[in-house]
């Protein structure tokens, strides 16, 4: 059974959100998930400096005297058109401090002023200037959440068609994989879910898709060749809307070859995750994925 905390959480959501609201303009869905996030906590023993990979803006989130051999690429969740590493520093912070080294939380461009292949340009240029940064393939990993999850895989993608050395793993939390929304899921689940919405997620994906194809593998890598991504972590709760775009993109990884574990968590809904530091089942899950990432990345 769920913790009394995580319950609290999905009550304040479904008595707050309004993602689905079809008269929200971008801006007011970006004010609104900035104030939302506002009150997470923040632990001790991090520091954040801004800065420009490869001309793109991002934030450093680097635990106090950590290695800096190693770093973690996070991309932040929010449909494309919303979030960013100001609203995701919770969950850098949390990652960074179970890492011990840097988390570079990236400022990609949204939609819909800038459409894809905007953002996985922007990562792909990130992950690259990490390269050109000394930092070794075997020490970096990709990660994250929802639209960033879906933009994490979409960036291997890219990575490994233009013949640059992949990063040790990756993991996409919740990830948004297929722009046109046929997972089952996203039917039977749209009235549990509090947090994404048929509706909300089919305006989001015609503000990033603009006049591109839905089903291009670096927008939805779901229906991309996956042959030899690195290994792969998926997390995804049992009751979202978006829980068959983890499943079918995982089932479509192995199927390719790729280690892939994926790990559905029964009662969670979209990103738990985010909710570390409140929620026992959110740091038990950030646990997870560093456990993970350390693994493959030697730490």
């Amino acid at each position: 059974m769920a913790s009394p905390e995580f319950g609290a959480i999905v009550q304040f959501l479904r008595d707050n959100l309004s993602l689905s609201d079809p008269s929200a303009t971008p801006e007011a869905l970006r004010e609104g998930m900035l104030g939302g996030t506002d009150m997470m906590p923040l632990p001790e023993g991090i520091e954040f400096e801004p800065t420009s990979a490869a001309g793109v803006p991002a934030l450093w989130v680097r635990p106090t005297d950590g290695r800096d051999d190693a770093a973690l690429l996070y991309l932040h969740g929010g449909g494309y058109v919303i979030g960013s590493p100001a609203t995701h520093r919770g969950i850098t912070s949390r990652l960074a401090l179970l890492l011990d080294c840097p988390v570079l939380s990236l400022d990609y461009r949204l939609a819909p002023e800038h459409p894809h292949p905007a953002a996985v340009e922007d990562s792909v240029a990130a992950y690259e200037w990490l390269l050109d940064r000394g930092i070794a393939p075997d020490r970096l990993a990709v990660a994250g959440d929802s639209a960033g999850g879906g933009l994490t895989f979409a960036t291997l993608l890219k990575l490994r068609d233009g013949g640059t050395a992949l990063p040790a793993c990756a993991v996409g939390i919740s990830p948004w994989t297929d722009m046109q929304g046929t997972g089952e899921s996203m039917q039977r689940l749209a009235d549990v879910d509090p947090m994404v919405t048929p509706v909300g997620l089919s305006r989001m994906a015609a503000w990033f898709i603009g006049e591109g194809d839905p089903r291009d593998p670096y927008a939805s890598p779901l229906y991309g060749d996956l042959q030899d991504l690195p290994p792969l972590l998926v997390h995804v709760g049992e009751v979202e809307t978006l829980l068959d775009d983890s499943v079918r993109f995982a089932d479509r990884a192995r199927a390719a070859g790729v280690d892939v574990t994926l790990e559905v968590f029964p009662e969670m809904i979209h990103v738990f995750h985010a909710f570390c530091g409140l929620v026992p089942e959110s740091d038990a899950a950030c646990d997870a994925v560093a456990a993970f990432m350390r693994k493959h990345m030697g730490l």
